[in-house]
């Protein structure tokens, strides 16, 4: 029997997963069919074709055991760096975007894939003795700046700010909880704040600082750059408390609210089921989210507790970056909601992160 067969068949389902996971799934489905029905043909049924996969790539991690996986975060990171590499050479370009490999069947955005090369690979770079965290303090500051700065850059270049950012916070966010002396700490925020304001004003597009800015006053460009913010607030807002029906928003099916499908899943949702309809989705995330930090804080090892750490973040900063964009909160940047924007790339990230943190959770008690 092989390892993999014998690992599924002692597979422990903890329920806090399941019951979040599973009506996730059913949501984004739903949710995704009222979104595509005045999209082009074929979107539902590619979409439910990456779940089947997904599931997969989910079940596959789960049993697999994660402590291998420190052996292969250099290889992945050099792997992920490459095929950003290629997008810019070989790229398809999309809406003046070059994002996607068109490799037909095995297309995808290599920049999905760079966000869990970036976790694995600050996990196996942080998880060695913690007395040498605290002995070489710059060593490891500078280490975290170098693997970070080659994507990040490559990511720019496409250009796709809202996942640059994404690489940049998650890696933030391992950072701040590795045993680093605080003012070493202290002295990267400012130096690295110091370069987002100088990339920022020297760095960006136009178009790129205008969608960042605009989301403080979209009422000066509500046929530009506001248009998205404020078709996305009239959806959320009509829906009042009760939603208006599935099937039933006219903000999506009448297509007054753009990329619908995309980066604004969450205002079909609030339009058609409401306040109700959206705090049961938040529950559902949180549940999800604080399963991921109970399985963190419960890891064996350190590699472990980095890498459920690391898979946390991701999750948790793309419910609030995409749900702060569609309610007005923060610009819109073009961060998918996991599980319920359509896409393939990012779907199978969002599972593979589950089976990763999967993996740690059965694993938590073995020796």
């Amino acid at each position: 029997m092989s390892t993999l067969r014998r690992s599924w068949l002692h597979i422990e389902w903890d329920w806090p997963l399941l019951a979040s996971l599973l009506p996730l799934c059913v949501i984004s489905l739903l949710n995704l069919y009222s979104a595509t029905r005045v999209a082009p043909a074929g979107m539902f049924s590619h979409q439910i074709g990456f779940f089947v996969a997904g599931v997969a790539l989910f079940i596959g991690l789960m049993a697999f055991d994660y402590r291998r996986l420190a052996r292969l975060a250099w290889p992945i990171y050099v792997g992920s760096v490459a095929l950003l590499a290629a997008v810019l050479v070989i790229g398809r370009t999309v809406n003046g975007s070059k994002r996607w490999l068109g490799l037909g069947v095995l297309g995808g955005q290599p920049s999905e894939l760079m966000k869990l090369a970036l976790i694995l690979f600050y996990a196996r770079l942080f998880s060695s003795d913690p007395l040498d965290l605290r002995a070489r303090p710059v060593y490891y500051a500078v280490a975290w700046h170098v693997v970070l700065l080659a994507p990040v850059l490559l990511i720019l270049k496409q250009p796709d700010l809202g996942t640059a950012l994404l690489c940049v916070i998650v890696a933030g966010s391992l950072l701040l909880l590795v045993p680093l002396h605080p003012r070493v700490k202290a002295v990267m925020l400012g130096l690295d704040l110091s370069v987002a304001t100088a990339v920022f004003l020297f760095g960006l597009k136009t178009y790129q600082k205008k969608r960042l800015l605009t989301f403080l006053h979209p009422e000066s460009d509500p046929t530009g750059t506001g248009w998205h913010a404020r078709q996305a607030i009239c959806a959320i807002g009509s829906g009042r408390v009760l939603g208006k029906g599935y099937l039933r928003g006219t903000q999506n099916q009448l297509q007054f609210l753009p990329e619908h499908w995309t980066d604004f899943p969450f205002a079909v949702w609030a339009e058609e089921w409401g306040l109700v309809g959206c705090l049961l989705l938040l529950v559902l995330y949180l549940v999800l989210i604080l399963w991921a930090l109970r399985v963190a804080r419960d890891a064996r090892d350190r590699f472990g507790r980095y890498l459920a750490i690391g898979c946390a973040a991701l999750l948790f900063w793309h419910v609030a970056i995409n749900i702060a964009m569609v309610v007005g909160m923060a610009p819109v940047v073009g961060v998918t909601l996991p599980w319920v924007s359509y896409g393939g790339s990012s779907l199978l990230v969002s599972f593979a992160a589950l089976g990763m943190l999967g993996s740690v959770a059965q694993r938590r008690f073995s020796y």
